[in-house]
Parts: C-alpha cells; structure tokens; sequence
C-alpha cells in the first residue's frame, strides 16, 4: 500500500489478539428468531427441519474452517471449538468470529430452499451475532460444553411438557405455565408419562442432547492414551515441517464430518476420541 497522510487513521485500529494457549469458543446465537420461528411456523416445540439446517450450516462451517476441532449445537445456537494452539488469524477476535457468523449465514440462507422449499425466505432475513471466549484448561472447555448439553435437556423437557399441556392438555400458555412453576424435572416426567402417556426417554435424542459435529475416525479404546493431559501441558504450538502440515491436512480432508446426537458429558465421548483434543488427526476408518 502507498504511503499517503492519510495512513495515519490506522493508529485507531486496536488489536484484539485472544490470550495464547487458550482454547477458543465462539458461540454463535439467531437475532430475533422466536418471531422468526413463528412467522413460518415452526413445530413447537421441536421443529426438526429447522434442527437439521443449523446442523447443515454448522457442517459446512467445520469444512470449511479445518482449524475447528468440534462444534455443538442446540435450538438456534452454535458454539464452535478451536483448539489453544490454533493460530488462525493469528488468534484476532475480530476476525474469527466475523468469519464463523459469516460462513454460517451464508450456508443457511444458502441451503434454506433445500430445508423448506415451500417456504421462500424474505426480509427480515436470518442473522446471527457472535462472540469469542477463552477457556485456560481443557477442563474449563469440558465444563462449558456440558453446561451447554445440561441447558439443552433442561430447556427441552420444560418445553416439551409445556407445549404437551397446551397441544394435548388444552390449556392456554398462563395456564401451562402456572402448572409448571416451581417444578422439578421429575415432575415434568411425571406430567408427561401420567397424564399424556409419554415417556420422555424415548423423545429423538437430538432434541434431548442437541448435535455434536466433529471429524469421525476410528474409535480408540479407553485408557490407551493420556491425550488429555497431554492437551493441558502444551504451552505453545507444536513446531511442524511443511510435509507434515501436508500429511495433516489431507488426512483432515479424507475425513467424514459427521453430526451425531451423543452424551458429551461423561469422559467416554472424549476418551475415544482423542483427536479433539490432541488436534491431530486420527486414523480414517476402513471402508466396509
């Protein structure tokens, strides 16, 4: 760029760099989609078609962007993990969450006629904002995730029971919401298998767990690493030279980008998947 008097105007730019050697979260939210949902009218209160195009969205974001390690999503929410020796952007908050909320609207937009050919977007369109956060120990990016699964399954079986009473149970909102005030989820099954004759544990389990999107490999056995406390005493990004980068990136490519509705809470989830956590890629699976 030609020098000119202008160019002082970037002494106003302020870096935004994320602390190093921190796993980074961004977590995207829809913009006003309650009214969204209800101008075209969305099942209460799961709508699957809508599930199915965030998890599509989120599937091509995770392609699309290699340095992303696993996303999860639940309702109009996505939160997408990069691994604390990514240094994508060179780690600028900025960049990184305009990035992922970008790519990710565009693919939703994008892939909305496939979703609901019937129902023709206009304004006002989908949008979503975004934020970034850092979490110093794998521990407090485990802890995170599960507190967003916890709020997916709470959230469902209150909504779930709320709109049974309402659609089965023929009571209004206030009306349903008053019965529920100060309940505990037993009495929310209880409600459910008592009086519907449903049995919360066999609702889809995308709707009680939320979606999981990572790149499958083989399954290890639990026990036979120690990723985990490896991915804690990393302190800096491992050095690599171009060939092993190379390596790296085709065995990315060559991987299946799967979404899956599973408990990401209990160590089994990780402990068979350690390259979440460990950020090198696993072993392709062997086509049957």
């Amino acid at each position: 760029m030609a020098n000119s008097k202008f160019e002082y105007v970037k002494q106003f730019e302020q870096p935004d760099q994320l602390l190093p050697n921190t796993w980074i979260v961004v977590r995207i939210d829809g913009r006003g989609f309650t009214k969204f949902s209800a101008k075209y009218s969305w099942e209460k209160p799961n709508d699957k078609t809508a599930l199915d195009l965030m998890n599509a969205a989120a599937r091509a974001v995770v392609t699309e962007l290699p340095d992303i390690t696993i996303a999860y999503g639940v309702s109009d929410e996505f939160s997408f993990v990069l691994h604390k020796t990514c240094t994508l952007f060179e780690r600028r908050a900025s960049k990184l969450v305009s990035t992922i909320v970008s790519t990710f609207t565009g693919h939703y937009i994008y892939l909305w006629s496939a979703y609901f050919p019937d129902m023709p977007l206009s304004p006002p369109l989908p949008s979503f904002d975004g934020r970034a956060v850092c979490y110093p120990s794998l521990q407090n990016l485990q802890d995170y995730m599960s507190w967003r699964q916890v709020d997916c399954h709470v959230n469902n079986l209150y909504n779930t029971t709320f709109w049974t009473l309402i659609q089965l149970g023929g009571m209004d909102a206030t009306e349903a919401e008053k019965t529920l005030n100060g309940t505990f989820s037993a009495d929310k099954n209880e409600i459910l298998f008592s009086r519907f004759s449903i049995n919360y544990n066999n609702e889809p389990e995308i709707f009680k767990k939320g979606s999981v999107v990572f790149r499958d490999y083989e399954l290890v056995e639990p026990g036979t690493h120690s990723v985990a406390v490896e991915a804690d005493n990393i302190a800096e990004p491992v050095q690599q030279s171009k060939s092993q980068l190379e390596n790296e990136k085709k065995k990315r490519a060559k991987a299946r980008i799967v979404v899956e509705h599973l408990d990401i809470i209990k160590d089994d989830f990780w402990d068979r998947r350690p390259w979440l956590l460990s950020n090198k890629p696993g072993k392709i699976p062997k086509q049957p």
